[in-house]
């Protein structure tokens, strides 16, 4: 598994138990020998280190139809847990995560007007704050933050955040002074690939990219090899700045014709009608209204969608294609358009291979993918919990 120093290797291999866990669920101490190379007795060890440590637990399995002794079963224990955060131009929504990927609690923040992001860190904290007594014998990794925008992922920078108006604010610094956390701050929709590749419909993939539509336009994340593709700057995935067509009309960047300025919420909202706005039912009164407005809206927006889905199934050949946000609300109203639109512009071998799937996370994946950020540092080391 690796070399190194004694300390390194260890380390290593306490990495290498957790994310088994992490990322395949519940395991025996044999099935973890087996994946990991190393004799039992060295298993044994390096899960009492993380028993001890609080990441995880271990309970004796069924042993109805056994022979023999039953080795222990390993899974994520309930006190390691980070902190979500999401902002966007109406709601600021904050939540706590397991490492088990589960989403204990939501806090939604509604704004009046969109805010700034020194507003952001602010109401955050507050929040955080007034979570203590909540948090109180559970093991805090850090913050992760989920923010619509191209992010400097080095230092937690937002370059720019068109849709909430920022430009080049350092959030993830003054954040972490205001609460006493470690925070970390990337793109929404790069969270979003990850937390589908990792607890949803790219679970067991290698090949993923995610499409997330929000009230702040269009983004995306691709997963390839089983990795992230980030870019020089963290900045990769921009699929809402694909263009799609020859139309003057711009997205939030300028840009004309784009996937983000051709596929937008407000005018799905806008063909609905008045009092349709809640974005808890939006889909359920998108999919029920069949008028010749809304119809005609979807059909063109498909389209056009459609026109990108085929971009990036050339570009990226992935397995699987997970649309989140009103996109997948776009896609349960008429699949077969989509498909269509699909056909119509991507190459065929490549096509064949890929499933154009809703996002199984729903409504928690952002949260699960902020909180999978902040959780990294101690899937890379989970000695430092103890330091």
């Amino acid at each position: 598994m690796a070399t190194g120093t004694t300390e390194d290797v260890r380390r290593a291999n306490l990495s290498a138990i957790l994310r088994i866990l992490y990322h395949g669920g519940p395991a025996s101490r044999t099935a973890l020998s087996k994946r990991t190379g190393r004799n039992r007795s060295t298993i044994g060890s390096l899960v009492t280190d993380l028993v001890e440590l609080g990441i995880v637990v271990e309970r004796e399995p069924d042993s109805l139809g056994q022979v023999g002794r039953p080795s222990p079963v390993v899974s994520i224990g309930p006190k390691l847990v980070a902190l979500a955060v999401n902002p966007e131009i109406d709601v600021l929504t904050i939540g706590l995560v397991g490492l088990d990927g589960r989403l204990r609690r939501t806090i939604r923040h509604e704004c009046e007007r969109i805010p700034s992001a020194a507003e952001v860190v602010s109401i955050t904290a507050a929040v955080i704050a007034g979570m203590q007594l909540e948090l109180e014998g559970l093991l805090v990794a850090g913050v992760g933050v989920a923010v619509p925008g191209l992010v400097r992922t080095g230092d937690g920078l937002v370059r720019i955040a068109p849709h909430l108006g920022w430009r080049d604010e350092p959030f993830a610094a003054p954040l972490a002074a205001m609460t006493g956390y470690p925070v970390q701050v990337a793109n929404d929709a790069a969270l979003g690939a990850l937390a589908e590749h990792e607890f949803g419909a790219g679970r067991g993939t290698d090949h993923l990219i995610y499409l997330n539509g929000g009230a702040s336009g269009i983004g995306g994340g691709v997963i390839s090899s089983g990795r992230l593709l980030g870019g020089t700057s963290g900045h990769a995935g921009e699929f809402g700045h694909l263009r799609v067509s020859s139309s003057p009309v711009v997205d939030s960047a300028g840009i004309a014709g784009t996937l983000e300025a051709e596929v937008t919420r407000a005018e799905l909202l806008e063909a609905l009608g008045p009092g349709r706005t809640n974005p808890a039912t939006f889909e359920a009164d998108l999919l029920a209204d069949r008028s010749p407005a809304v119809d005609a809206v979807v059909d063109r927006q498909l389209g056009h969608l459609g026109t990108a889905v085929a971009a990036a199934i050339n570009l990226f050949n992935p397995e699987v294609i997970a649309l989140g946000g009103f996109l997948s609300a776009l896609q349960a109203y008429d699949p077969a358009r989509l498909d269509r639109a699909v056909r119509e512009s991507a190459l065929q071998p490549s096509a064949e291979s890929v499933t154009i799937t809703p996002a199984a996370l729903g409504a928690d994946l952002l949260m699960v993918g902020a909180a999978g950020l902040a959780f990294g540092p101690v899937l890379a080391n989970p000695s430092s919990l103890s330091t």
